[in-house]
């Protein structure tokens, strides 16, 4: 297991926002300014291995200690499993899968949930984008950047929303420093290049500081062209419009005392992506009540012919691009003992103005047919207490306020203003070789709405429970209950118009309920020795689950309507790895979900990925390291109506690198090589899976230097 080689204390829980707190953001720079300096752990100068920790968990634990299950990636590991979009980069984990959208566009998909099941943040500060909305909007978010990613799946995070009942993935960087650096100047330079996309990125981070003040600026440029699919595809070798280009840069200054550091960064991330599969052959389609009327389509023919329109994307328009704009400011904190009581103060907070642009060329002329904008900010304050009759725990408050607006051809949405708040408590109590854990949140959510529609509000409430017995040595057995309720979104209550990039028209239904989850895990691992295992199962049923519900089709092009069903989640995902001598190691891993809804005709939900199973092979020499892994993804013939089956597909991929020092600072040299057998293979849960089949073989080379 990889390790982090950052031993300094670090915070975990963010705030309520700034501009709502004006005399306490001040309180707490004037406490910070009067320390002296931080305190590190490796006050000896050397390096100290740290154990991986969950900065996400409400307690601050280790992956070992946590009752349902967690993953964390970073150093090695992350650097060689990092994607150009957060998706592609958690697509091998157990348990995750990746929504496709060409090059520019991907979020992870956990336990068979996406969009706003599945909560990203950036260290504790949701990210308000607009990638929840729809998988073609992009997270406003780079890999390349991160230091840590972590994932918590089923109701581990309650502490970040009852809507999370996929799970949270939250993503840690240096853009707010929170230390000052031994030697004064310490960072890193990345250069990487892949071949199926002819793709060149490079990346850099700098922290220098004196006395109490650190900076940290960090940048990142990152240019690819329409890759390559696998062979054998009928459209050709690249897909129409799959290039992506990316710009991001990051400027962080922190006040650092010896308990705690407040810090402000201010960052800006613009990317330019194509749309593939975007047709306009169904601009003059709208409803008539229940029907679709598409020109001479009168008889409402149904059939399983969901993505044969995309082979056909190559329209008078051209491809369509989003250009897209995201500003944000982060204020990050933490203060050790800040009142009798308690022995921690965490504060997260961060305000983002997101814009972005879907532009078509049309006779030689650029033009935007729709903008999206949010304006939001997001908050957190927590405060964690000392030991009380051997019961520690957090308590903290949580509001967020998101003005979102699309304007143009696809507005189908109208601009809404959401505002959230949340009120939560979660507690831990060790006893022998047991570990207990309970959570309770309060949340409330209003919005208004510019249009006849009315404003809704509504009100939730989440529990869980939770215990890790440790029964044996090396050993954890974990089990979760929860109960949570997730609060329809702006865009399920009012939608209402065409969207052509998911080839649907989109109808909300403001009568929506609050949807409740009731959620069981159990997980079994064993953490040290030369075989270690971590398996987990759950089962998920969820009263009132929101969907979109189709009523009718027409060739590839469907009406939508978001509707109300039960429906249940069961799975199983884990792997088990097997030291095989001093030098090598194996470990198979695989992950199942089944998701259906509880009554009606087909009761299969659309878009669930396939089960996939896989042995990965690694080796550690010396300075040399290296990995082969092949799995297979299964056909996915569980499909919902309207939805066509998908193929499964073997991977193989290789990967090696090696570690060196140049006038004292570590260096990496990697390459990998992904789908090294150039296999065609599509993604079930892409609405354009067959415009934008995976990408093919795809050799990448890659130094880092860290100062």
């Amino acid at each position: 297991m990889s390790t982090m080689l950052h031993p300094k204390p670090r915070s975990a829980f963010p705030a309520l926002h700034p501009l709502a707190r004006r005399p306490l953001a001040a309180g707490l720079l004037l406490a910070f300014a009067q320390a002296p300096a931080f305190a590190d752990e490796a006050s000896d100068g050397g390096t100290t291995l740290a154990p991986v920790t969950v900065s996400a968990s409400a307690l601050t634990l280790g992956t070992d200690a946590m009752s349902t299950p967690a993953s964390v990636l970073e150093g090695d590991a992350l650097v060689l499993r990092r994607g150009a979009t957060l998706g592609d980069t958690l697509a091998s984990e157990p348990g995750i899968a990746a929504s496709h959208f060409g090059a520019g566009a991907s979020r992870p998909i956990i336990r068979g949930m996406d969009g706003p099941r599945v909560k990203v943040l950036s260290d504790g500060a949701e990210i308000m984008d607009a990638s929840s909305i729809s998988p073609d909007h992009a997270v406003a978010l780079e890999p390349m950047l991160s230091r840590q990613i972590e994932v918590l799946r089923g109701p581990s995070a309650l502490a970040y929303g009852g809507g999370a009942i996929g799970g949270v993935v939250n993503v840690l960087d240096d853009r707010v420093p929170t230390a000052v650096p031994e030697k004064g100047v310490e960072g890193s330079i990345e250069l990487r290049a892949g071949s199926a996309a002819r793709e060149g990125a490079g990346a850099f981070a700098i922290t220098a500081g004196s006395g109490n003040v650190a900076v940290h600026a960090e940048g990142l440029k990152r240019d690819a062209n329409e890759y390559r699919v696998g062979d054998g595809w009928h459209d050709g070798r690249r897909v129409d419009g799959s290039y992506n280009t990316t710009d991001s840069g990051s400027l962080g200054l922190s006040w650092v005392g010896e308990r705690g550091y407040l810090g402000v960064a201010w960052s800006r991330q613009r990317n330019e992506y194509g749309l593939p599969g975007h047709s306009h052959e169904y601009e003059d389609c709208h409803p008539h009540g229940d029907h679709l009327h598409c020109g001479g389509h009168d008889d409402h023919g149904h059939g399983h012919d969901d993505d044969d329109h995309d082979h056909d994307h190559g329209h008078a328009h051209g491809i369509p691009y989003v250009e897209l704009d995201s500003k944000r400011w982060d204020l990050r904190g933490e203060l050790l003992d800040p009142l009798p009581g308690f022995t921690r103060l965490r504060l997260r907070a961060a305000h983002t103005d997101y814009v972005h642009d879907e532009i078509e060329k049309e006779d030689g002329e650029r033009h935007i047919s729709t903008r999206f904008r949010s304006k939001a900010h997001d908050g957190r304050l927590e405060l964690e207490h000392a030991p009380l009759a051997g019961w520690r725990g957090v308590v903290g408050l949580q509001t967020s306020r998101r003005d979102f607006s699309a304007n143009g051809e696809e507005a189908y949405v109208p601009p809404t203003l959401t505002r959230k708040h949340a009120v939560f408590l979660v507690e831990e109590y060790a006893l022998g070789d047991w570990r207990f854990e309970a959570g309770l949140r309060h949340e409330w959510q209003d919005i208004d709405v510019d249009s006849a529609q009315r404003d809704r509000s509504h009100r939730g409430n989440s529990l869980s429970l939770g215990a890790v017995w440790n029964f044996a040595p090396q050993y954890a057995l974990g089990l979760s209950l929860s109960r949570t309720q997730r609060l329809p979104s702006a865009e399920e209550l009012y939608a209402n118009g065409i969207h052509l990039a998911t080839s649907t028209w989109e109808v909300g239904n403001p009568d929506l309920k609050a949807e409740t989850s009731r959620n069981i895990d159990l997980s079994l691992r064993k953490t040290e020795g030369a075989t270690t295992f971590s398996v987990g199962v759950f089962h998920n049923r969820v009263k009132d689950y929101i969907y979109a519900n189709t009523l009718d089709v027409h060739e590839g092009f469907q009406l939508i309507e978001y509707a109300q069903r039960d429906a249940r989640f069961t799975g199983i995902e884990g792997q088990l790895r097997q030291q095989l001598n001093p030098i090598f190691g194996a470990t198979v891993f695989g992950d199942y979900v089944r998701a259906r809804l509880d009554s009606g005709g087909n009761r299969d939900l659309p878009r669930i990925p396939a089960h996939r199973i896989g042995l990965r092979l690694d080796a550690g020499w010396n300075a040399w390291s290296g990995e082969a892994e092949i799995y297979r993804v299964g056909r996915q013939n569980k499909v919902a109506e309207f939805e066509s089956e998908t193929a499964g597909y073997t991977m193989l991929n290789l990967g090696a690198s090696y570690r060196g020092k140049y006038e004292g600072m570590p260096w990496l040299l990697y390459v990998k090589a992904n789908n090294l057998t150039d296999k065609l293979a599509y993604n079930h849960s892409s609405f354009i899976k067959h415009a934008a089949p995976l990408v093919g073989r795809n050799v990448t080379v890659g130094v880092r230097l860290d100062f």
